[in-house]
């Protein structure tokens, strides 16, 4: 168990149950975030993925390896990895992935590039401040037929304290 600053500051990278790389799963196999992240794209939360996600290959794949035989007692015994937050806001604080995935916010904005990390870590202070700085700068959006510059975000207190 953590407190809340320590888990708050940037670096913070618990150690998990199950070592996981993003490095090997997102970086070299270029596995989408959206195929374990599944909620990203139409829910305010991400979504950890289940053990039933990480066995749609690893019930043939590396089964031999200690970290994949410890995934497969959690999936027989039907539970869930504990795996450890990295990344959680305030509970007054409200944030919805699929409205930042939609407007083109990259995943690697604010999560950094989780591609080149064995070990998943806090890269940026995710505070009001640091949301703010983002929501207030002119972003280029490029859509299917054209380059937008527009104002990212709203800057008004009921978008995210509810």
């Amino acid at each position: 168990f953590y407190s809340f600053d320590e888990r708050n500051h940037v670096g913070y990278a618990p150690e998990q149950p199950i070592p996981f790389s993003h490095k090997l799963h997102a970086g070299t196999m270029e596995i989408d975030c959206r195929y374990c992240h599944t909620g990203v794209e139409k829910s305010r939360h991400a979504t950890v993925p289940s053990v039933d996600t990480c066995m749609n290959c690893h019930s043939v794949v590396k089964t031999g390896q200690e970290p994949i035989k410890k995934l497969r007692k959690y999936f027989d015994a039907q539970e869930s990895v504990p795996w450890k937050r990295i990344h959680k806001l305030p509970d007054y604080v409200y944030f919805n992935h699929s409205i930042h995935i939609s407007k083109g916010v990259d995943c690697t904005e604010c999560h950094g590039d989780i591609r080149e990390m064995d070990v998943v870590k806090k890269v940026r202070p995710l505070s009001m401040g640091d949301c703010l700085s983002c929501h207030r700068e002119t972003h280029k959006v490029v859509t299917d037929t054209e380059i937008v510059e527009k104002i990212q975000g709203p800057q008004h207190c009921i978008a995210c304290h509810r």
